[in-house]
């Protein structure tokens, strides 16, 4: 609903309550002052023609003719012709009833007819032609030319305005109403009635009613399109603000403007919007300005991000962004490294036709990258051939132990599909070996501002690498551990290969191997295996070479039953130290 449509709503219902209220009120005041001066106006003759009859009546006394018929009938005449003279309207009427009953006196016509009615108020009225008979001396008979017996109207009338009345009643008379002043005159004996047709006597009234009708409709009329043409002027600056939002909205053109119709508050308010929409049309060229300059910077961050994740990882790119101060402190967190190197690959580098060797280790890479990336890990750096990786930097996920050893088995496993691809192309196949480790490191940006790298660093580190190394002494594809161990355990099946001392370590660590699944042999194999390890470590190394010897029945290619088997054999012959605590001293990396 618009604000126009409110406007007339509200304000119609009031105007014209107003305006009726104002003529109603007008209509009873003139309405009631008219007939106030007609009621005076028909007192006032009576009172006249009263004092008429007792002058003429006081003229008999004085003297002396009271009792002389001739006498009162010229006094009664005389009458009579008094109240002929103050008539002023056709429709006016005088008349007197006698004690009897019978009309005494008529001035001026009255209706002829015998119907009978009532007086208002409930009051009997007489009804029928007054005119004619009794003592009536003279006067115009309006039905003198038919002559009605007029004892029962007159009877009738006498009974309803009892002599003695005095004062204004309405009365109906052949079918006509009317209104009469009366009183009683006792000298003649008469009830005298001043009368005027009902319809003339209120003539004003209702005219000043029919007028005043006329004048509500008109300024009703007028008032309506005085609102209309009002609630225009007022909400035209109103709409024209409505119709350019509108037009806004539909064509983003801030551009436009509200014409400013009148100097008054709604004027201010179109000079106002039109300020607003020109700070708002700034705002949105500055907006749109910034908006492509964030779109030039993210396509520019993404370019960026694209070419550097190249030769960093994309966690430390995203860690570079969202904290780059942070990045330029080092910290010490665990983290899982794993360090991958492919086995004889100077051998197979001097097979190879370099363009041929690039490819071959481009795929290699890609498919050792994706696994290690799949398992939320992180290359560190290319080393030649090898890889090294780190799980828990720079974002922890809570099982890096355990991703960089399913990483570690499912880059054996890829390799199996890499190696068919060689197949089919004539190449040779990779060997690799992995070597995982577990502890604390140092992380962070590590170099000079001319050059730097997001690494880590520490003797976790060294044992990884150092682990790797060992997989082809004990030929396992993978080794890790015990600190790996210790978050993997349960897990995956896991076997103990030995306790070593790295070179450049005087302490052993125990290392470990694991499988994704085992077969039935290989369960049983191992079983026996951590039964036969036990018994190693406690020098009892006839029994556990029983035990090695029944394990490579079983797996007749397993290497490390094999070197158990050897090593207990020596030291069956030669027991070792008693400080002898089974750690193999490693002098080769």
């Amino acid at each position: 609903m618009s604000i126009r449509l409110k406007i007339i709503i509200v304000v119609i219902p009031l105007l014209i309550a107003s305006v009726v209220l104002v003529g109603v009120s007008s209509y009873f005041s003139a309405a009631s002052a008219v007939t106030q001066l007609a009621v005076d106006f028909l007192t006032f003759k009576a009172e006249e023609l009263e004092t008429y009859a007792n002058s003429q009546w006081n003229l008999l006394v004085d003297n002396g003719f009271v009792g002389r018929s001739d006498m009162e009938q010229a006094a009664q005449a005389a009458v009579e012709s008094f109240g002929r003279n103050i008539m002023r309207s056709s429709t006016e009427a005088i008349f007197a009833i006698d004690r009897d009953g019978k009309l005494a006196l008529q001035v001026g016509s009255l209706p002829l007819g015998s119907s009978r009615g009532t007086l208002e108020g409930g009051v009997p009225q007489a009804a029928g032609n007054l005119q004619g008979g009794g003592n009536q001396q003279s006067g115009s008979a309006a039905g003198a030319a038919n002559p009605v017996d007029l004892t029962a109207e007159v009877a009738l009338l006498q009974q309803t305005v009892p002599t003695g009345q005095r004062g204004f009643i309405t009365m109906k008379l052949g079918g006509i109403e009317r209104v009469a002043v009366t009183f009683p005159f006792a000298p003649f004996g008469w009830q005298v009635f001043v009368s005027e047709q009902r319809q003339a006597f209120f003539g004003d009234v209702e005219t000043i009613a029919q007028t005043t009708l006329y004048i509500l409709a008109g300024a009703t009329l007028i008032s309506i399109l005085f609102l209309l043409l009002l609630t225009g002027y007022l909400t035209r600056p109103i709409e024209k603000v409505v119709e350019v939002m509108r037009h806004i909205i539909e064509s983003n053109n801030l551009s436009e403007r509200v014409p400013v119709l009148y100097k008054d508050e709604i004027g201010q308010l179109s000079h106002t919007f039109n300020l607003m929409l020109e700070e708002l049309d700034r705002a949105y060229n500055q907006i749109k300005k910034y908006a492509f300059e964030a779109v030039v910077a993210q396509k520019r961050e993404t370019r960026i991000r694209n070419i550097f994740q190249l030769y960093v990882p994309k966690d430390v790119i995203d860690e570079v962004f969202t904290n780059p101060d942070k990045m330029l402190v080092g910290n010490n967190r665990d983290v899982a490294i794993l360090f991958s190197d492919i086995r004889s690959f100077t051998t197979i580098s001097e097979k190879m036709a370099p363009d041929a060797l690039v490819n071959a280790l481009n795929r290699y890479f890609s498919i050792m990258v994706d696994v290690i990336v799949a398992r939320n890990g992180m290359v560190d750096k290319y080393i030649g051939d090898a890889i090294m990786a780190v799980f828990g930097a720079p974002v922890s996920h809570g099982h890096d132990a355990f991703d960089s050893v399913l990483a570690g088995l499912e880059m054996t496993e890829a390799l199996t599909i890499f190696n068919d691809e060689q197949k089919r192309t004539g190449g040779p196949e990779f060997k690799i070996g992995v070597g995982i480790n577990y502890g604390i490191v140092t992380v962070g940006n590590i170099g000079c501002d001319k050059k730097m790298n997001y690494t880590v660093i520490g003797d976790t580190v060294n044992l990884a690498s150092r682990l790797e190394g060992l997989t082809k002494y004990y030929h396992q594809p993978i080794l890790f551990s015990e600190y790996v161990y210790e978050h993997i355990q349960g897990k995956i099946p896991c076997r103990m290969v030995d306790k070593v001392a790295v070179k450049g370590k005087t302490q052993g660590v125990p290392i470990l191997t694991a499988r994704r699944e085992l077969t039935k042999a290989e369960a049983e194999a191992w079983k026996i295996h951590e039964e036969a390890v036990n018994l190693y470590y406690r020098r009892s190394f006839t029994r556990s070479a029983e035990l090695f010897e029944k394990i490579l029945t079983i797996l007749p290619e397993d290497d490390i039953s094999r070197q158990y088997l050897e090593r207990c054999q020596r030291y069956a012959k030669n027991p070792p130290p008693a400080e002898w605590d089974g750690v193999e001293v490693i002098t080769e990396k």
